[in-house]
This record gives structure tokens, sequence and C-alpha cells, in this order.
């Protein structure tokens, strides 16, 4: 009998003393391989917050530690959370557990991770790259890795403004009058407009705004895990793979486990309702950067394909362009010095930093490139045209070939095959935005009261789309394209967009001297290459846009598209090359024409 009392008291004694070491944090997270495992500080039981494979079932605590434990929260002044068995049991019996916000975005990042390893992304990407990111990006928010979490933090101010009295909670949020659970029920049966995440109405109120986690912010991860691995996937490659579905991005919530109930604050958080524009994710991705202090990224050299030299060519080929213009586009990269790695490495660590647009930078050297060919103001490009069409009547009249073994290119032909397919290709887009299903699948309760009345309609809404899906023959869902690089096919296969002009040659818009080659065009036009004061300095192309050439706006047009940037940003890239190109601070014009172009 004595043994056991002295057994008994010992244990207490470990029991107490496991209450005063835990009771200095509020919670702790271990957080290992895409796998949130939350440390339990009244029990001190590691468990996976998502990952089923790593729950850890075999810590079993017993109904009599929970009541000393919950006996002995007032004796160390309410630094331990209380601990009622009614509630545990209540969530388990729900099917709902607490979980954070940032476990939601983590689960993002793991789909969108491994979409991209399926699409041929090298596995780093994933494990020593983005996992990395992102465990700095919640340490430096105090989300995670840190003695004074900042959802903590937020509580302890909270609750000291109510009752002096009240007890922390698990939600680590403002409570509301009575202990509510993850479902969002209060214990006195009422019901509170909550969410299924215990730190959502704090995610809301948070003052740093540039710091809270976002759906777009999401991808800025991807991207910037993308250029530290040097992978070919550009940003405009990454939002188009989104816009597809092929990277998670719309109705993520549905890929959650059964057991994160999701509803009420949630929704705002993971739910979108448009695809986020390239310039806000290249802003989120410099501000992360800048955020994560990260070092200087790996060196863009020429083997890669990231570097202009050979993204290049991949445009040339998307727009339909002989491939001779590339040497033209090579010469233009060597006397702007837009191929050099300190131009094109990305340094986090700069006063300014700066994150290069690597394909719209590709495109506008190609628009520069065809402006140095054609001059592309209306008139010289036809005039060029004509000459070359006389000049292949008349080798195919005499059955020859061109000195340099090809067909003569022709900008005017060339048109007439890119216009048709640019339209079709925008109208399928069109399309495609129409059809784009934003609604989830699974109704999103934002008031609990109204649970079975959303779920009824949700029901009866499919049975109506099924039977009217039955009457008209449509199909039921829209067929997901196969992820490709290209928007355009060129060639004579089945279903090509148009004939390749590629092995074209461009004879007559060269001419040679002293056996050297030189350009028929002679001048070149440019509008003012001056750098504007205002920051918004894009703002001004539509008032300059009437002004310009139409041949000149339908090739921005095309390069836009193809990227899925806007026309003034495009612009903004060429008036770029153009003062890389020029090499002058206050270029002066030698000649102006009638709309106020230099010449």
């Amino acid at each position: 009998m004595n043994n056991h009392h002295k057994e008994h008291k010992q244990s207490k004694d470990d029991d107490d003393q496991v209450i005063r070491n835990v009771s200095v944090l509020s919670h702790v997270y271990i957080i290992d391989s895409f796998c949130l495992i939350q440390v339990n500080p009244r029990l001190f039981v590691p468990f996976c917050l998502h990952c089923p494979l790593h729950k850890l079932s075999t810590f079993v605590v017993c109904e009599s530690q929970r009541t000393r434990i919950v006996e002995d929260v007032n004796a160390f002044k309410s630094r331990i959370s209380s601990l009622s068995s009614g509630k545990r049991k209540r969530n388990e019996a729900e099917g709902a557990r607490d979980w954070m916000v940032c476990e939601g975005f983590q689960i993002v990042l793991k789909l969108q991770a491994e979409a991209l390893v399926e699409l041929g992304v090298c596995p780093q990407f994933k494990v020593d790259v983005l996992w990395v990111f992102w465990k700095q990006y919640i340490q430096k928010t105090g989300q995670a890795y840190t003695r004074n979490p900042v959802s903590r933090a937020r509580s302890s101010a909270d609750d000291s403004e109510g009752e002096s009295s009240t007890v922390f909670s698990d939600a680590s949020c403002p409570s509301v009058k009575g202990a509510s659970t993850a479902s969002g029920f209060s214990s006195d049966g009422r019901s509170c407009m909550r969410s299924g995440s215990v730190d959502a109405v704090c995610y809301f109120r948070s003052k740093e705004i540039k710091y809270r986690m976002s759906m777009p912010r999401t991808l800025a991860f991807c991207y910037l895990a993308l250029l530290w691995v040097r992978e070919a996937i550009t940003l405009s490659d990454l939002l188009r793979l989104v816009s597809k579905g092929h990277i998670p991005y719309v109705n993520v919530h549905e890929h959650f486990p059964e057991e994160m109930a999701f509803f009420g604050k949630d929704a705002p958080i993971f739910r979108v309702e448009s695809f986020p524009t390239y310039r806000k994710v290249h802003k989120e991705a410099e501000e992360l950067a800048a955020l994560l202090q990260l070092p200087i990224f790996p060196p863009v050299t020429q083997d890669c394909l990231l570097h202009p030299t050979l993204i290049t060519v991949r445009y040339l080929m998307e727009a339909n362009l002989p491939d001779k213009v590339h040497a033209l586009v090579c010469k233009v990269i060597q006397q702007t010095a837009m191929g050099k790695e300190s131009f094109l490495t990305f340094d986090p660590a700069q006063k300014k930093p700066r994150l290069p647009l690597y394909d719209v930078q590709a495109a506008a050297i190609i628009v520069v490139t065809m402006k140095l060919l054609y001059r592309l103001n209306d008139k010289v490009e036809w005039r060029l045209s004509k000459k070359a069409e006389r000049k292949g009547k008349k080798l195919d009249h005499d059955k020859k070939k061109t000195k340099k073994g090809g067909e003569m290119f022709s900008l005017r032909k060339w048109y007439m095959i890119v216009q048709p397919a640019l339209e079709r290709a925008r109208e399928k887009e069109k399309q495609a935005k129409t059809m784009q299903q934003w609604k989830s699948k699974k109704p999103i309760i934002r008031y609990l009261p109204i649970k079975s009345v959303l779920q009824k309609r949700r029901r009866l809404a499919e049975q109506l789309q099924s039977s009217f899906r039955a009457l008209s023959g449509s199909s039921p869902e829209q067929q997901v394209s196969s992820p490709s690089s290209f928007l355009f096919l060129w060639g004579t296969e089945d279903g090509a967009d148009g004939p390749s002009l590629r092995h074209r040659c461009l004879d007559c818009v060269m001419m040679k001297r002293k056996k050297i080659w030189h350009l028929v065009n002679a001048k070149y036009w440019h509008t003012d290459l001056r750098k504007c004061s205002s920051s918004l300095c894009g703002e001004h192309f539509w008032d300059l846009e009437p002004t310009f050439p139409r041949m000149y706006m339908w090739l921005l047009g095309l390069f836009s598209f193809i990227l899925g940037v806007k026309e003034e940003q495009l612009h903004r890239a060429v008036v770029q090359v153009e003062r890389r190109l020029m090499n002058k601070p206050h270029p002066k014009c030698k000649t102006t024409n009638e709309n106020g172009h230099c010449s």
C-alpha cells in the first residue's frame, strides 16, 4: 500500500513537472517535409495537422491526467489553457479538428509543388528550395519556429481586454462568451459566425498586410523556387498552367482533409474568383524575396534556358518568324548588354532589387529587331513586302532558289497567316474564361445555421444541371487540354494553325556591301526615351497609343497575348531596350514624322 502511494505521488510529481515545463509555450510547431506537427502544450502529445501518416495515435492520455491538468490550471495563473473532456469528445464526434491558416497555405503549396514536379520540374525544387523558402517565411512572420507566435500574442492582447478570468483556448484567437469549438458552436448551444480555422479572425485583423499570406503569394513562392533551380518555366508559363487548371489554384480548399472544417471566414482567404495578373505575381515575388532576405540567386548563364539568347528562339517559333531573325536578335542582345550575368541574375540584397522580366524582355528584343528590319511605320514594311513577293514570283518563274536556299519571307503574308490564328486563339481564350467554374463543388458554409438549407439547394441545382445536360446533350465537364509551352502550332500537321515560315530568307531586307550585310531600312523611329519621374510611367502609353503605327500596335498585341501581359507593359520593356540600344541619356531626334515619332 505504501509502495503504491509512493508511486502515485511520484507520478503526480512527474505530471506537475511536465506542466511546469510545458506551460512556457502556448503552441510549438515542428515542421518537416510539408508535415506540420503540432505539440499540444497541455498534453505534450505530438500529432500531424494534416498528414494521416504521421498521426501518433500511440500516445494516449488517461482521463485522470486530463482532470489533473484542468484542476492545476488556476495554480499556474492560467498559463495553460483548460482542456475539457466534453470539448475533445465533441470535436472527435464531429470529425473536425483545430487548424491554422498557415497550415492551409502549406497544403496549397504542397499541392502546387507536386503538380509542378509531375510536369517535369526537378524534385529538388520541392524539398530543397520551396520548402526552405516557406520555412523561412513562417519564421520571419512569427507563425512558427518562435517562442512567441503571432497568433498567441494577438490572443493574449485580446483576452486581456476581456474578463481577467478567461482561460486561453486552442484557437489562439479572441474568444466569444463561452468556449467555442472548431465547428463554430458555443457551449450554450448557440451558433456564432466564426471559421473552420482557429485564427481566421486574427488573420483579417492583422495590421501587417505585406506579411499576410494570400493565394497569389503561393504562386510567387513557386516562381522564386523555379528561378532558384533555373527551370525553363517563366512567369507567363506558370500563370498559363494555373489558368488551364494544371496547377491547383481555383477551389483548392476542396483538397483539404475532411477533418479540416472549412466555412465562415476561411472562404475569403482561400477562395479566388479571378486569376492574378502578371504584374501582381511579379510584385509579390519581389516583396517576398526582400522579406525573406534571400541571397543572390544562381547566375543566369548562356546555357540557362532563361537567357535571352535561348528564350528568344522559343518566341520566334511561337510567332512563326524566320530563324534568320535570331542572328539579328543576338546582335541586339550584344549591343544592349542584356545578356550579361550581372544584368540577368536576381540579387535581393541590392538597395533596389529588380527581378528581371525574362519573358517580357525577350519579346521586347524581338519587337526592336522587327523595327530595325521593317521600321514598322505602316509604310516601309508593306513596301518591302511587295518587293519580296515580286522577287519570289520571279524566282518561282525561273525555278530558282535564293542564294541561301530558301523562299522569301514576306511580312504581308506572315500577317495574313498569323492574324486569323491570333483571332481564333483570342476567341478560344474568351470562351474558356466564360466557361471557367469559380464555384466550388462543395458548398461553402458561411453561416452554420443555414448549412442544411444550402446543401438542399446545391443538391437541387446539381439535379437540374444533370437533367439539362441530358436534354441538351452537352458534355458534363469542360475538357482540360494537355500542358504545352506553345499556344500555336505551325506546320502541315493536322490541327495546325497555319504553314510554318521559319525557313524563309530575309534577302529583301538585307543587302551586301563590301562582303558585309547591311539592313535595307536605314532609319529607326522611337518614342521619347527620357525617363519619366513618375513611377507610373506606363500610364502614358494610352495617351500616345493613337499616334503609334498600327503594325507596331498589332505586333505588341501578338506578343502581349502570347505572354499574357498588357500591351503597355510590353511597350515599356521595348522602350527600355531602345534606351540601352541608343546608349544616350537624352537622345536627340534627327527628324520627326507627322505622328511625332523620332526617325
